[in-house]
């Protein structure tokens, strides 16, 4: 697979008597290896491991999404490092679009119609409306006095009145809920 995250950051100007909020976001643009026929490739050693490895990571995926169209209680987005990565962006906080490309040969009808299969799956999740990942200056200010973390190796502790929303690091205030 080949995975890349642009993640931006935006400040507004701060008007009269308004403060400046802070705007986060991510991009994820992911190729997803195809899944590996290995008794039609017929890959040996390091290349029958890595086609294991894509054949397993696209079926946790698959697992991941099955359970986001179920609505499951629990989620198994830790079974790969894919989905664990995609974990914030495949939440109910963001939006995700798939494309698939598929081959025309008849040769590769078999693959085309798995491709399309997977496809369908996934587009009958509906992850709600996403959200804007906004803090406030006071939020921008403690989360960059506490990024070196306290003595005993944490990351400090979220003040009482910000809530935890999105990927593991973004603090939003109550009200703009």
């Amino acid at each position: 697979h080949l995975v890349l995250s642009v993640l931006t950051t935006a400040t507004a100007k701060a008007g009269a008597g308004a403060s400046a909020a802070t705007m986060r976001g991510k991009l994820n643009l992911i190729d997803l290896a195809g899944s590996e026929r290995i008794s039609k490739s017929g890959a040996q050693g390091d290349r029958l491991k890595e086609a294991q490895n894509i054949n397993k990571s696209l079926s946790a995926l698959g697992d991941v999404i099955q359970a986001l169209q179920q609505r499951d209680k629990h989620i198994p987005y830790r079974n790969s490092k894919l989905t664990r990565l995609l974990e914030d962006s495949l939440g109910s906080a963001a939006k995700c679009i798939m494309m698939v490309n598929v081959s025309p040969a008849a040769e590769n009808a078999g693959e085309t119609k798995c491709s399309l299969e997977f496809a369908s799956r996934a587009r009958k999740v509906e992850l709600g409306r996403a959200r804007q990942n906004l803090e406030s200056p006071t939020v921008a200010g403690l989360r960059m006095g506490s990024a070196g973390g306290s003595r005993n190796g944490s990351q400090g502790s979220t003040p009482g009145n910000m809530s935890r929303v999105g990927s593991s690091n973004t603090l939003r205030p109550p009200a703009a809920r």
